[in-house]
């Protein structure tokens, strides 16, 4: 197979890690690299000195290329994506996919009706632990699930230009809409800006699910201890991923609560609780981003839609934009418009 020639535009905060991911792929050729700063190019250029080096992301469009990894800030996304599919390249763009609903949607459509491939880098939906817990909750291991809690937090890093919501929930939602394979149903959220009028560091999501499953969403930019938790609450098991763990990431634990028949006795009608074993299972650790970049690959060549396909992405932002206006109107119930 030809190696497909990939562009890379935006070398700053994950640029690095994409480019050095691509640039391994044997399926790829890597071909350039566009940023508009002059010393992240002198750095690329340095590891990469066979690559193209461009301060102006339309050069690459001369080269011939295949595809391109669009790891620029989320307000630059779209324009650039669409530039992108306008000259037939399959595109991969970082999340948030865009900062509106309605520009997602036209890139989708753009994607869709030339045939390209349009993918969102949701890398959680690649991580063999969010895997082992989307198999616990299909092969009923865990019983009915009755919510799902996550948490990201951390002290910083502070955005005067965005909020803790844009930045650490994509992550989140787009873990729940993997594991539970349905989309919310409604969303009501609260949010405080604690250190900069205006900018949500702290924000509590809950989204209602089919099945009458909840699901809450605790980020935040200001707390002492760095938190990637997530915990399923089942009829007949709990399960934990603790991202932040070395090893053990998931924990399965046999504990619960069984409801008794009705009784007349109040002395009969007591409520047994499980304590059982709690299980460590084995997960094999490939990195996600690796996965990620794979899958991009892959869809392409086999004109398939990708995990974290741009639909999925899409819906990511419409939660988003839905819990946005629930903060905005006294934390109401937002039904989300599919």
């Amino acid at each position: 197979m030809t190696a497909l020639r990939v562009g890379i535009i935006g070398y700053g905060y994950w640029g690095p890690n994409l480019t050095r991911n691509f640039y391994e792929l044997p399926s790829v050729e890597l071909v350039a690299i566009a940023d508009l700063s002059k010393e992240r190019l002198k750095q690329a250029q340095l590891k990469y000195p066979h690559v193209v080096a461009k301060h102006d992301y339309r050069e690459l469009f001369d080269l011939n290329l295949d595809a391109v990894v669009v790891s620029t800030p989320p307000v630059s996304h779209f324009q650039i994506a669409k530039d992108c599919l306008e000259h037939n390249l399959h595109v991969l763009v970082e999340k948030p996919i865009t900062l509106k609903s309605g520009d997602g949607e036209e890139l989708v459509n753009m994607a869709d009706s030339r045939g390209l491939t349009l993918m969102v880098g949701h890398t959680f939906r690649y991580n063999s632990a969010v895997h082992a817990m989307r198999k616990l909750i299909e092969n009923n291991d865990l019983g009915d699930v009755y919510y799902i809690d996550t948490a990201r937090l951390n002290l910083g890093l502070f955005n005067r230009d965005s909020n803790v919501i844009w930045d650490l929930a994509p992550h989140d939602i787009s873990i729940l809409l993997y594991l539970l394979n349905e989309k919310p149903i409604s969303v009501s959220a609260q949010g405080m800006p604690c250190v900069t009028p205006g900018v949500y560091d702290v924000a509590y999501i809950n989204l209602i699910f089919p099945n009458n499953i909840t699901a809450y969403v605790h980020v935040s930019w200001l707390d002492p201890c760095k938190v990637r938790r997530v915990t399923i609450v089942g009829s007949k098991k709990m399960a934990v991923f603790n991202d932040v763990e070395v090893e053990g990431k998931i924990k399965i634990y046999d504990k619960g609560v069984d409801v008794p028949a009705y009784t007349n006795g109040f002395g009969e009608f007591q409520y047994s609780y499980r304590h059982g074993d709690i299980v460590i299972p084995n997960v094999k650790y490939v990195e996600p981003l690796r996965e990620e970049c794979q899958d991009f690959i892959n869809s392409i060549v086999d004109h398939a839609e990708p995990n974290s396909s741009a639909r999925s992405g899409l819906y990511v932002i419409k939660i988003i934009e839905a819990a946005l206006r629930s903060m905005s109107n006294n934390s109401a119930q937002e039904v989300i418009r599919w």
